[in-house]
């Protein structure tokens, strides 16, 4: 609960940290100053590339109290402009999964060596972000909470796999080992609704504690304010899920399995 007289600070920079093969990248670390030790969050950045919004986002985590990194999964490819880097990426064929897996498990462990966090750690992704931040949380112990913002690909066709990509992240489900909310866009292409359909089916098939939202009149991204398919109120519906679920799993409250429902659903809150 915020009030007037309460102090606020956050300290922000960009750091360097272990990923994968033990490489040497760059991230951006956000922290609140004040009486800890707090929660920690990983944030996935996505295709566009380790861009402001990632930026903006982990600061905003850190505001709502969370020890947040953002680790440039994109470091190999060079430097430059977010975009630039990104294209570059994606003429490469992207970045492969057992890389990408290394660098945020890197994160994760980075968070748990520092003094302030209290040892619990979420995970946070959008659009390819998703993907990577799903296909992390089941395929590495150690996550606590995962949040999917319209991660495509989570569903993928034998035609898409290639030694980048060589399981489809939704045959990793029965190892998924933490709570997950998933954000969705019922105009996106990727996932399709049908898609995310097919998801929520794996996760109760075995049984994963879940809780999937399903927004009208939004597409895919629709949580960037400075692009076309921002949809003002869908996106802060969701940042009103995305905080409070984070700090449940911290308050050690379990979600129990519920539908992928429109956002007025109350499915999956806890008490």
């Amino acid at each position: 609960m915020y009030t007037t007289d309460m102090y606020e600070g956050v300290l922000a920079e960009t750091v360097t940290m272990t990923g994968a093969n033990g490489d040497q990248i760059n991230a951006y670390l956000a922290k609140p100053l004040g009486k800890g030790p707090f929660p920690a969050m990983v944030l996935v950045h996505h295709m566009p590339g380790w861009d402001q919004w990632y930026r903006e986002a982990t600061f905003k985590f850190a505001h709502h109290g969370y020890v947040t990194i953002s680790p440039n999964l994109y470091f190999r490819s060079g430097h430059g402009t977010p975009e630039d880097v990104a294209a570059k990426v994606r003429a490469d064929g992207g970045v492969p999964d057992d890389q990408v897996i290394g660098d945020l498990t890197g994160a994760m462990e980075h968070l748990r060596g520092l003094a302030d966090v209290n040892g619990k750690v979420g995970i946070f992704g959008t659009c390819s972000g998703g993907r990577h931040a799903y296909l992390a949380a089941c395929r590495k112990k150690g996550f606590d909470a995962i949040v999917d913002c319209w991660g495509g690909r989570v569903v993928m066709t034998p035609d898409q796999l290639n030694a980048n990509f060589p399981v489809s992240p939704l045959d990793y489900t029965k190892d998924l080992s933490c709570p997950i909310l998933g954000l969705f866009g019922e105009d996106d292409s990727s996932p399709t609704p049908e898609q995310v359909n097919i998801h929520e089916a794996e996760l109760k098939k075995h049984g994963k504690n879940y809780e999937f939202h399903m927004y009208p009149n939004a597409g895919h991204g629709f949580f960037y304010y400075d692009r076309p398919n921002y949809r003002q109120e869908q996106a802060v519906d969701g940042w009103k899920k995305t905080l409070p679920f984070s700090k449940s799993i911290w308050r050690k409250n379990i979600y129990v399995q519920s539908p992928c429902s429109p956002p007025s659903s109350a499915a999956g809150t806890p008490p």
